[in-house]
């Protein structure tokens, strides 16, 4: 299991993102990823989709974070 945030924000993206924000620098995917814990500890619709499936909550917030920071 992964522990680090970078890594659990990796594992949460659909495979191409994650490829591609896994060839982003270091800083960059720090930010994202402090961005998507964020994410999931702010939003309470991402509270009860968490009881019913975790990854598919964390899937939704990088979603939305990488939709932030494209736009």
């Amino acid at each position: 299991m992964v522990t680090d945030p970078v890594g659990r924000f990796l594992a949460a993206l659909d495979p191409e993102h994650r490829e591609n924000v896994g060839s982003a620098p270091r800083g960059d995917q720090e930010r994202l990823a402090a961005a998507w814990e964020r994410e999931l500890e702010s939003d309470d619709e991402l509270d009860t989709l968490d009881e019913l499936s975790p990854p598919a909550a964390e899937a939704e917030a990088a979603r939305r974070v990488l939709a932030r920071d494209a736009g």
